[in-house]
């Protein structure tokens, strides 16, 4: 088994619904913040990761088939780099509502684990050097939010949460005008109206949700 899609976007931005929609596309495990619970021996690799030590992707993510959430998010592009084939999608939602939805829930949790807790250590050094240490700070918060940087704008593909028992809508998107479609080395095709099935597509191969079932 190896990666298949790569989750570029932050904690609370629908990634723990579209863990479970990957996961039921996939039929296979999609690696999440909370796979460090059974996996505490996972927090030095990403502790090591967040200091800028080369990690073993493949024996870290061995028997997932896709990756979201923090921590990964924040090495979306190392990830990829082991994982060429890999499509990275990634979750946006607006900023104001993910820092009321981030500043209520991921960050006050953070800073009420012990500062001598391995996976306290390990995700302070992931603010610090992957996103902000200033987890309190909104305007911080904010412009460190993969959602406000333009290098993004080229993705694949592009989740937003729906309204639909909680599972996001996810179809190509890119620019209106016509592009080759290309983010390191994967041709994408862009269609408005492509949703992300909760079962595999039984034919085409032509789209990249059917390329992703595959």
């Amino acid at each position: 088994m190896t990666i298949r899609l790569i989750g570029a976007g932050l904690g609370r931005t629908g990634t723990l619904s579209l863990r479970t929609a990957l996961a039921t596309l996939l039929d296979a495990p999609c690696y999440h913040m909370f796979d460090l619970r059974p996996h505490p021996e996972h927090v030095p690799v990403w502790h090591a990761a967040a200091r800028g030590e080369a990690v073993d992707w493949a024996q870290l993510f061995q028997g997932y088939a896709a990756v979201v959430d923090w921590p990964a998010a924040s090495f979306w592009e190392e990830i990829a780099a082991a994982f060429p084939a890999a499509m990275i999608l990634l979750s946006t939602r607006d900023a104001q509502a993910w820092w009321k939805s981030a500043s209520q829930t991921i960050f006050p949790a953070t800073l009420a684990t012990p500062v001598d807790n391995d996976w306290r250590r390990m995700i302070d050094t992931l603010f610090a050097n992957r996103f902000t240490p200033e987890i309190e700070n909104q305007a911080a918060c904010v412009s460190a939010c993969p959602c406000t940087l333009k290098k993004f704008a080229p993705f694949v593909l592009t989740a937003v949460p729906s309204t639909v028992s909680k599972v996001p809508a996810i179809w190509p998107t890119g620019p209106p005008t016509p592009a080759p479609g290309v983010m390191r080395g994967r041709r994408c095709t862009r269609s408005a109206s492509m949703r992300l099935p909760l079962a595999r597509p039984s034919t085409s191969t032509s789209s990249p949700t059917a390329r992703l079932a595959r």
